[in-house]
């Protein structure tokens, strides 16, 4: 069976209908050409498709487009329908458009400011996962521009009655004070809390942060040495 029977096969559209459709069309190919070939024109598809606007198959696209790119083939042209993605109502839109984000972007490209804003409202989101889903992707990609936009977004989390959130915001916070070391500060207090929090996740994330935070800044060291002496 060719490419184009194994299309025929699962669509009629001229590109696969799903992730687990195209797995299989590239499994059944027997040669390294032949897999080329079909990534190519379901790359084209997928393009074709993103035109329509259609919201319940830009999910099984770019599902299949981070596959694709898995795979080593260029993908870069779904990183816009990504953030589409992400501003969507439904958690299971943000899940994939946040994990196309974590894939096809990083901290150098322009793409990312129009990231900036998503983040920020899903960090206040009432669902507590799709406040972690915007903390986990801060953490990946956050460069310098963008810790200084949400600094004060992850301080506040750095506060939160959640551990779950708690420990993502821990290493949000360790993430901003690798690319901007002089907003060290206003992580000091809310580092503190996390030394006797009872999780143990917690725990761990905050030992971290402090640990970078005390060698990047001697007044930070003696700070938490302070807090040391005063706890019995």
């Amino acid at each position: 069976m060719n490419i184009d029977n194994i299309r025929a096969a699962v669509t009629g559209t001229g590109g696969f209908y799903n992730l687990k459709a195209l797995i299989k069309g590239i499994r059944a190919c027997k040669t390294l050409a032949d897999e080329r070939a079909l990534i190519q024109k379901e790359s084209a598809a997928i393009r074709t498709s993103f035109k329509e606007e259609d919201s319940f198959m830009r999910h099984n696209n770019i599902a299949k487009l981070l596959y694709i790119h898995m795979l080593g083939y260029p993908a870069h042209f779904g990183q816009i329908e990504c953030l589409k993605l992400v501003a969507s109502p439904r958690f299971s839109d943000k899940r994939l458009g946040y994990l196309g984000i974590m894939l096809l972007l990083d901290e150098n490209q322009e793409v990312l400011m129009l990231v900036t804003n998503s983040l920020k409202n899903d960090m206040n989101h009432s669902n507590m996962y799709a406040v972690g889903l915007a903390l986990c992707t801060f953490a990946n990609i956050a460069g310098e521009e963008m810790s200084r936009d949400l600094c004060n977004e992850v301080e506040k989390l750095l506060g939160s009655s959640n551990t779950y959130i708690r420990k993502k915001a821990a290493l949000c916070a360790l993430r901003i004070v690798r690319r901007v070391p002089e907003l060290l500060d206003h992580f000091i207090d809310g580092a503190k809390g996390l030394l006797t929090d009872r999780n143990h996740g917690v725990l761990l994330s905050g030992v971290t942060l402090i640990s970078e935070m005390c060698q990047m800044s001697e007044s930070c060291l003696d700070e938490f040495r302070k807090s040391d002496t005063s706890n019995p």
